[in-house]
């Protein structure tokens, strides 16, 4: 999943008090959690086999294997029919699990990771290997390991124990996977918009996808929105431009022959500002909605209650943009729609130089989007700008991507994930918005107009980074371990029903 703000994401502080205890609704809580504690050496391996398991989907790896591998956990945690969905893409999976409950919660899941290198890593990706992590336990090293495949496997976890001690589920489920989140969800919405899952997704009250929200200190964020993303490739080449080689060609020859990488920098030069920061795209900020009152509110609140410093240490950085202070850099991440280069490809790119003027050059990039931009209107706007600036032969490539997502503060589900955390003693803010980006618009879009959120405890880190880790054992008691996390969703689960009540 695309990286979520901490400290820097927008939020209302919520400091909570209620006691965590098992209530008069909530049969069979005490045999859950023993069951879940009982589990817990066999669920950490499953985890590690899940990761030594990875789907790429922009490698073409394990599409088939990853899938079907989602489908036998779902079997196993207790759901009762499980099917792979194909798509255009990589497949997805649908799952439903009918408690005789009267009220439904919807989930969804990731089972794709992110590529690696393993020479970036202290230790094996696929490996899962336990290691002491300084002032907060034991954690877990692997790709997936936080993103998304511990927090997805602590929710299992949950499930098991139900089934494991004979508890009834006090709601009914609806399960969604796809493989292919980590590229921008380019075909998850035809698994949703099969007849049949649909249909089960209209019966839901919400749906959240698990995650490991807490930080350092405990603390955790609601996350009542996302920006949406789009992934895409600009292409500049000599074939396309008519001009330039078609070929890598010896450096001398620039003197009297074009350069395609060069006109790719110029094409992209003209996308954002002098500074290289705010987009310049034609018509670029036409439908983007402002911040509301209420949502400067709550970034104005998790501003006072954030830790700065903390911010800039987990992020590596000492400044913000124009130097802007912690407020005005929070509202900026909020509301500005971004333009952003991941990589650039071209010519030769091993160690020394091969003097070659290159045929052929590409810039792989992320655009994210806030409300109300949506994905066909910024490509089509993308293409236009190029055209009308001489870059029309530059190539674009859109991988996949959606629009921006947000779900109502005073929803059920909102307010259950609010008393669960509350009774947990878990230190809560909500976020206006995440800076990060995940297929919610799916949901929460038409037709189904669900609410939905990140719902979690625990900790981890290194997203799409080398040594991405989850924390196992945790030695900080503010901090939720693997168990903590799997117990918080047991009781979200009970809440879930208790607040569909209270609204019926």
């Amino acid at each position: 999943m695309r990286m979520m703000s901490t400290g820097v994401a927008m939020a209302l502080a919520l400091m909570v008090t209620a006691p965590a205890s098992a209530k008069p609704g909530d049969p069979g809580r005490e045999k859950v959690v023993a069951a879940i504690k009982a589990d817990h050496d066999a669920s950490i391996e499953r985890l590690r086999q899940w990761i030594a398991l990875p789907t790429i989907a922009n490698m073409g790896i394990n599409h088939k294997e990853g899938a079907e591998y989602m489908r036998q956990l779902a079997l196993d945690a207790g759901f009762q029919q499980a099917r792979v969905i194909q798509t255009d893409g990589v497949p997805g999976v649908f799952a439903t699990l009918d408690a005789g409950a009267k009220d439904t919660l919807a989930i969804y899941f990731m089972y794709d990771v992110k590529h690696y290198d393993p020479a970036e890593w202290t230790s094996p990706p696929l490996e899962g290997k336990i290691v002491d992590r300084p002032g907060e336990g034991k954690v877990m090293i692997g790709r997936g390991a936080v993103n998304q495949k511990g927090p997805e496997t602590a929710f299992l976890a949950a499930l098991r124990a139900f089934k494991a001690a004979g508890v009834k589920l006090p709601v009914n489920l609806v399960f969604v996977a796809e493989g292919e989140e980590e590229i921008a969800s380019p075909h998850f919405s035809q698994v949703v918009n099969q007849p049949e899952v649909r249909a089960a997704l209209e019966k839901a009250v919400g749906i959240i996808i698990p995650s490991a929200a807490q930080s350092v200190d405990g603390q955790t964020t609601l996350v009542l929105g996302a920006k949406g993303a789009v992934e895409l490739q600009l292409i500049s080449s000599g074939e396309k431009w008519g001009r330039g080689p078609n070929k890598d060609i010896h450096s001398s020859l620039k003197a009297n022959v074009d350069s395609p990488v060069w006109h790719l920098v110029k094409a992209l030069n003209s996308l954002v500002s002098e500074d290289g920061q705010t987009p310049a795209i034609d018509g670029w900020y036409e439908n983007v909605k402002p911040l509301t009152a209420r949502q400067k509110e709550l970034i104005a609140a998790d501003v006072a209650a954030g830790n700065e410093a903390d911010d800039m240490k987990v992020l590596g950085i000492k400044h913000w943009y124009k130097d802007e202070d912690y407020l005005t850099a929070s509202y900026r991440l909020a509301e500005q729609p971004t333009v952003n280069i991941q990589g650039l490809v071209s010519g030769y790119m091993g160690p020394g130089g091969k003097t070659v003027l290159p045929g052929r050059a590409e810039a792989k990039i992320d655009l994210r989007l806030v409300p109300d931009m949506t994905k066909d209107e910024v490509v089509s706007k993308l293409k236009a700008h190029l055209a009308k600036r001489g870059f029309g032969d530059i190539e674009v490539n859109v991988s996949g991507g959606y629009g921006p997502t947000q779900t109502d503060e005073n929803s059920s589900l909102i307010k259950a994930e609010q008393k669960t955390l509350a009774d947990a003693k878990i230190p809560t803010t909500m976020s206006a918005r995440s800076a990060g980006s995940w297929p919610g618009v799916v949901f929460t879009g038409p037709p189904l107009h669900l609410p939905a959120g990140q719902f979690g405890g625990g900790r981890g880190g290194g997203a799409h980074a080398p040594d991405e880790w989850l924390l196992i054992d945790s030695s900080n008691p503010k901090v939720l371990g693997f168990d903590g996390q799997a117990i918080l969703y047991a009781d979200f689960l009970y809440e879930v029903a208790r607040s569909a009540k209270t609204k019926r």
